[in-house]
C-alpha cells in the first residue's frame, strides 16, 4: 500500500516512542492515543477530528524531555510541539484542536466543577503546570476561537482514553482518516 511520507514518519515515531508511559496513567502513550481516536470514531466524528484525536498527544512522542517531566515541575508544552510539527502537513481542523486540547481542559475545569473533580491525579498535576482553570476572561476568549468546540470534544475523548487493556484497532486502521485530513 502506497502511503504518504509524513504518515510513514508518524507511524515510525509511534513505533519508536509510543510505548512510553503516559504521565502516570495506566496506559502507554500509543494506547492512550489509539483509545482517543477510537472514542472519536465510535462517536461518528469526522475524519479531521478522528485524526486530531489520534495525534493530539504527538508532541509527547517528539519532545526530548523525560517521561516524568511533570513530576519535576516541567510543562512540556506538548500541545504546541505537536501542532507545530503537524501544521505543514495537516488541515487546521486537525492541528488547531490538537493545539487547543490543553486549553480545553483548562476551560472545562473553569466551567464545570464535576469535570474538574473527575480528573485523574496525573491530569491535576499537569493542569497546575499548564496554568490551572481559566479565569472568566480566558473562558470568553477560548469560546471565541474557531476550533474551540472541536477541542472540547477532543478533550472529552482524551479523558475517556486511559483504560488499561482496552481494545482498539491498530494504528493502520486510522490511516484513511490521516490521509483525508492532509493538506492538498
Amino acid at each position: 500500500m502506497q502511503t504518504n511520507p509524513i504518515i510513514n514518519q508518524i507511524f515510525a515515531i509511534f513505533g519508536a516512542t509510543g510505548d512510553a508511559t503516559y504521565i502516570g496513567e495506566p496506559v502507554s502513550l500509543s494506547e492512550h492515543m489509539l483509545q482517543t481516536a477510537y472514542a472519536a470514531e465510535q462517536d461518528w466524528a469526522g475524519a479531521a477530528l478522528i485524526a486530531a484525536a489520534l495525534l493530539h498527544d504527538f508532541g509527547h512522542l517528539i519532545h526530548d524531555l523525560p517521561e516524568d517531566a511533570a513530576e519535576h515541575g516541567i510543562d512540556t508544552v506538548h500541545e504546541q510541539a505537536g501542532a507545530e510539527f503537524l501544521e505543514p502537513y495537516f488541515l487546521s481542523s486537525v492541528t488547531e484542536p490538537t493545539r487547543l486540547h490543553v486549553a480545553a481542559k483548562r476551560y472545562l475545569c473553569a466551567i464545570d466543577s464535576v469535570y474538574l473533580a473527575s480528573l485523574s491525579p496525573a491530569s491535576i498535576l499537569s493542569l497546575e503546570l499548564q496554568g490551572g482553570p481559566f479565569n472568566e476572561a480566558e473562558v470568553r476568549a477560548f469560546e471565541a476561537l474557531p476550533y474551540a468546540q472541536d477541542a472540547v470534544q477532543l478533550r472529552r475523548y482524551d479523558d475517556s482514553a486511559k483504560e488499561a487493556g482496552a481494545w482498539t484497532p491498530g494504528l493502520e486502521h486510522f490511516q484513511p482518516y490521516l490521509e483525508q485530513a492532509l493538506r492538498a
